[in-house]
């Protein structure tokens, strides 16, 4: 690795450290109740801090992020895309994204796409941001799997989509409140941007079902219906994704290919909920309803691999593990258990990182070297 790998791991290195200052176990549970910002904790000068901690890792994030420049595979297509928007010519973008290339590009002029890149940026960091702070209890093991996981990097490249994965993620507060309506009002807002997103009214739903009430033999018998379905009905589960998407048919993503790094993530996190199911996980819906949504999320991995860019769809729903993890481990009472599996977390996601920015070189993904309009 070259020297602006160091970007990516300083920058991890610093927000992890800064978030370490932030302290909102106390805070989450009113956010997620929906109660009011300060809710009825009595330590403010705390929250003041966690506000301050917030917004400087906001600031970071969004810094190297919207600075990017020719960072990121689909870069340039997404320039060409801006152009052909701006000349009301056709392209596979939904409408929400083309109207704020017309507007961003309206206001500073034709071809000014270093604005839109920033413009979209600074939304997502900010649904990210938001929604570690609003549901993370412990923001700093959030944040640090946020990182290495390669949620934010990725970021940088598709960036329609990963602006849709931010507003789900965000989105879940609504559903755990019970605030239905506000929650559909946000995938809508980000299925105008990445129609996919459109994926997780169903799942988190269900996901929500699941984790208050009681599992009952008929619960199983539908799971046990829609498992043979991903294996008896592919082709028709096929045909009405290339309805929505007809590029990815025959296309280089139509692979059937298996993600076996998600698989092994998901089936992890699976063992640890395992371990720890009675000290964190039984009895708590919020802790169950991220527990449920990993649980889907392997199954998409492993029964629905037919599907193109199945990482995306599973992201929808494992990227819950920022909060999952943290909460099971936390959770824990023995106090040398509780510190073996934070260590292996943090081992495991360090090594799965490393290994992220050896591949961010495939001409595939192309996230370094970074280079930014400031320097380069």
């Amino acid at each position: 690795m070259e020297r602006s790998a160091l970007v990516y791991i300083l920058l991890t290195a610093v927000t992890v450290g800064l978030a370490l200052f932030a302290d909102n176990r106390e805070y989450v549970p009113e956010a997620v109740r929906g109660g009011r910002l300060l809710g009825s904790c009595p330590c403010r000068r705390q929250q003041a801090r966690n506000r301050i901690v917030a917004f400087a890792v906001y600031c970071l994030l969004t810094g190297v992020s919207a600075c990017r420049i020719a960072v990121g595979n689909d870069y340039w297509v997404y320039r060409d895309n801006f152009k052909l928007i701006m000349q009301g010519r056709h392209v596979s973008s939904e409408f929400g994204f083309n109207i704020i290339v017309k507007w961003i590009e309206g206001l500073f002029g034709y071809d000014e796409y270093l604005y839109v890149f920033a413009f979209f940026s600074i939304v997502t960091v900010f649904f990210f941001v938001k929604a570690l702070y609003d549901q993370g209890s412990y923001f700093a093991f959030s944040l640090y799997l946020l990182m290495t996981g390669g949620y934010y990097f990725n970021s940088l490249n598709s960036v329609r989509y990963y602006l849709a994965l931010a507003m789900a993620l965000f989105s879940m507060k609504y559903v755990l409140r019970g605030e239905y309506g506000k929650f559909v009002l946000v995938v809508l807002a980000g299925a105008m941007f990445h129609k996919s997103v459109l994926l997780v009214i169903p799942a988190y739903l269900t996901a929500r079902l699941l984790a208050a009430t009681p599992l009952k033999r008929w619960h199983y018998a539908a799971g046990g219906i829609l498992l043979g379905s991903l294996f008896f009905a592919r082709d028709l589960y096929k045909e009405v994704i290339f309805y929505f998407y007809p590029f990815y048919r025959n296309s280089a993503f139509d692979t059937g290919e298996l993600s076996y790094s998600n698989i092994l993530k998901c089936v992890c996190v699976l063992a640890l909920c395992l371990v720890c199911y009675r000290q964190s996980l039984q009895g708590n819906p919020r802790r169950r309803f991220y527990f449920f949504l990993n649980l889907f999320g392997l199954t998409v991995y492993c029964c629905g691999s037919f599907i193109p860019e199945v990482s995306r769809v599973g992201y929808y729903m494992i990227i819950s593990q920022v909060f999952l993890i943290p909460e099971l481990v936390e959770g824990m009472r023995e106090k040398w258990l509780r510190r073996f599996c934070r260590a292996g977390v943090v081992c495991a996601f360090g090594g799965y990182f490393l290994l992220l920015l050896r591949g961010m070189y495939a001409v595939d993904i192309r996230l370094l070297p970074y280079l930014n309009w400031i320097f380069n």
